[in-house]
């Protein structure tokens, strides 16, 4: 016998002799009792390991030490299944073997790039969302990982903020329902399933609504609207299953959010019972003391514990005050318990007791890095994500017969850039299975059809030099498509921006080439809504194609050339100027409402810029239209806990196959308190083809008529809603009203 073989062998005697036929709780309880307090603060210790970095990095030449000694519960950035094992096999040789958890922020992809998880919200297809997730979580788990750091569920309505990129948009309905999504792709059909992650959603709470849209920020707002639009997609994350919460770094009315009770205690843990552990965010305990909050991390510690925190990333606040705190009888070590009970849980739900190699298995990872389904469905998610914004005179889709083509621009070549923030380097792999947008361009059109190229600009600075180039080229060709947007570390974390026109030269070389009277197709890549009124007013034809993911150039070749009919809609606002920020749709009407840009005088609006976004939430076209009649409501009034059926019929009628999603809003027309001009409550995407009708039902219920009062209660209260269904926010086709009885 091998002595890997007489290893596993005596770990798994071991494991069975402490843990004989018990309950996962039993298990739990019966190493707790065997654990002493500096093997149980151990557990609440995270690290990073040595090869990559998220944060600030600490230096610890004393870590494979720590975790041979029982000190370390997690390690994140550790990535390979060879790397995780060497780590794993330290943890094996501490006193009790408990496994370690790796962990990695896995956002949207590992190997296998999908579209930015904003992009992925676009598509408002769920179980896409969900599939892209699992896709994830199949190669993640392949390579030694079982706990990403996603899904990042906060509302933001400010595109200034970086991290906009990493989550669902402005609204609460389609962000909680995509939440949902993502962490039943994360964590599949059960949690210990060899190919499932632990999701972790993030950041609580309403990290999103920081002040200005800086980064790490400060947060000031009502409860109420904390309850009602910040906090339901980690609500539907906790209905989900979610394994993991992260808190987030910002302070929430005066009160870091890491050392929040309210938060982590009362709602989450409390309300909500939640049975899953808490990680502060990357340095986020000690990064109190900035806060002003605590003077030192001893207190900093004694704050995050009696929170909720349940594990220490990166701060060694936990490792090195914990036990102090314990003796000095600030804290009773039953939240210690607590915690590493919670810790303790999920490494059992994982199997990791039972095997704690069963994530290093190197043919596995070899198998699932290479699989060319995962390729497939990245194309067909990022064709989904793909927003048409205009497209005058039917200019798209273009002809496969089109005798040459220009492909101009900064963007037009790049490998990495298409992969976007938050992508993952798998060691021992190149950029060969990126697809830029050229080599998309060359698979899709034939050998009859000349492509010729122009970088034009670079994506910053102010050199016009290529210009010329980029003129002469444009003028030898049919059409010219344009590529042009951020660079793909201009939004991310860190990656607040307060002017988020587009950088460099590069609406300059727009004015350029529309200059030569070609037809213009402008592709633009970002991680945010960018303001480029320029391009909306002049430009024939625009795709927002944000950063699509390693097969971003197939998909991009498939909508322009007609492939794919593109369906995605907007789920963020697109503001005209940062002066508009925070604009978003579901607003409230105030005693001086502007009705259009004609009557703004004495109402809420500026003097000097329309009332209108440049693109509303939920806005987004087709190569083919939709008519939208014959509403119908089940009956006009509703009692409480009745129900209202809503349908109409949704018709193609253009000449392409395609799908639309359909949006149902309502307004609670008088309320105790001021209710919104509409919010989405139901949406359903639906595939006709051409002349094609479908009828399309919607249920009302106290739910979706419900909000919090001014004592923070959930209630419906009795009076008229309009009921709209419509094409985007602001292209409402069909209205009705009904009465809410007592």
């Amino acid at each position: 016998m091998s002595k890997k073989s007489v290893f596993i062998v005596s770990f798994l005697t071991f494991s069975v002799s402490i843990f004989p036929q018990k309950s996962i709780d039993q298990k739990v309880d019966a190493l707790l009792k065997k654990m002493t307090i500096e093997e149980k603060i151990g557990q609440m210790n995270q690290y990073n390991d040595d090869w990559t970095s998220t944060g600030p990095v600490t230096v610890d030449n004393e870590k494979a030490a720590q975790i041979r000694n029982g000190q370390v519960g997690s390690l994140l950035n550790c990535l390979g299944t060879a790397r995780v094992r060497s780590w794993q096999k330290m943890a094996m040789q501490s006193r009790l073997k408990i496994p370690l958890l790796f962990g990695q922020d896995v956002i949207h992809g590992f190997k296998t790039t999908f579209p930015i998880p904003l992009a992925e919200a676009a598509s408002w297809d769920l179980s896409a969302i969900e599939l892209s997730a699992r896709i994830a979580a199949i190669e993640a788990s392949a390579s030694g990982i079982n706990w990403t750091f996603a899904p990042m569920v906060d509302i933001a309505r400010d595109p200034r903020w970086g991290r906009v990129m990493e989550g669902a948009g402005e609204d609460p309905y389609l962000g909680s329902r995509i939440a949902y999504a993502r962490v039943k792709g994360f964590q599949g059909e059960k949690l210990g399933s060899v190919n499932s992650l632990m999701a972790c959603a993030k950041h609580f709470a309403a990290y999103g609504a920081a002040i200005g849209g800086r980064d790490y920020n400060s947060v000031d707002m009502s409860n109420r609207l904390l309850w009602e639009v910040y906090l339901p997609p980690f609500k539907a994350a906790v209905d989900a299953g979610v394994s993991t919460i992260m808190n987030s770094f910002n302070d929430l009315n005066g009160v870091p959010a890491t050392g929040n009770k309210y938060l982590q205690r009362d709602i989450l843990k409390g309300k909500w019972g939640f049975d899953g552990f808490v990680v502060s965010d990357w340095g986020s305990i000690g990064e109190m003391i900035n806060h002003g909050n605590v003077k030192d991390e001893y207190e900093a510690a004694l704050s995050a514990i009696t929170a909720g925190c349940d594990m220490d990333m990166e701060s060694r606040c936990y490792k090195n005050n914990l036990e102090q705190l314990v003796k000095d009888k600030k804290i009773d070590v039953s939240l210690i318990d607590d915690a590493v009970r919670r810790i303790l849980r999920k490494k059992f739900e994982l199997g990791l007791f039972d095997d704690p190699y069963r994530f290093c298995n190197a043919d596995r990872e070899k198998a699932a890095l290479n699989d060319p389904e995962h390729s497939k469905i990245a194309r067909q998610m990022a064709e989904k994500s793909i927003v048409l914004l205009k497209n005058e005179n039917q200019l798209l889709p273009l002809s496969k017969e089109l005798k040459t083509i220009a492909f101009i621009g900064p963007l037009v070549k790049s490998l990495k850039q298409n992969k976007g923030f938050w992508d993952i380097d798998v060691p021992n792999t190149d950029s060969t299975f990126i697809v830029s947008q050229w080599q998309g361009l060359q698979n899709k059109v034939g050998q009859s059809t000349k492509l010729l190229y122009a970088k034009g600009c670079e994506i910053e600075g102010n050199d016009q030099s290529g210009f010329a180039k980029a003129v002469e080229t444009a003028k030898q060709a049919d059409v010219v498509i344009l590529s042009i947007g951020e660079r793909r570390d201009m939004s991310g974390e860190a990656k607040s921006r307060s002017n988020i026109t587009l950088p460099g030269v590069q609406e300059e070389l727009v004015r350029a080439i529309m200059a030569t009277g070609k037809p213009v197709v402008v592709l633009i890549n970002a991680g945010r809504p960018l303001v480029f009124n320029y391009i909306t007013d002049s430009v024939p034809a625009i795709l927002y194609t944000w950063w699509l993911g390693s097969e971003a150039g197939n998909a991009i070749a498939d909508v322009l050339f007609g492939d794919y009919n593109p369906s995605a809609k907007l789920p963020i606002t697109f503001p005209r100027s940062v002066g508009q920020i925070p604009i978003y749709y579901s607003h409230f009407n105030t005693g001086r409402p502007a009705t259009n840009d004609e009557d703004r005088n004495y109402r809420s609006a500026y003097t000097d810029l329309s009332i209108y976004p440049n693109y509303e939430f939920g806005y987004g076209l087709s190569y083919t239209t939709y008519q939208y009649s014959d509403l119908k409501m089940t009956a006009k009034t509703m009692n409480v806990n009745g129900k209202i059926g809503v349908s109409a019929i949704i018709t193609n009628t253009g000449k392409y196959a395609g799908e639309e999603i359909v949006q149902l809003y309502i307004r609670d027309k008088v309320g105790s308190i001021v209710r919104p001009v509409k919010e989405l409550k139901d949406f359903i995407k639906i595939h006709l083809n051409a002349g094609e009708s479908k009828t399309v039902t919607f249920s009302i219920d106290k739910e979706k008529l419900s909000f919090y009062n001014q004592r923070l209660e959930w209630v419906a209260e009795p009076g008229e809603f309009d009921v709209m269904i419509g094409a985007s926010s602001a292209d409402i086709r069909l209205k009705d009203s009904f009465e809410l009885l007592n």
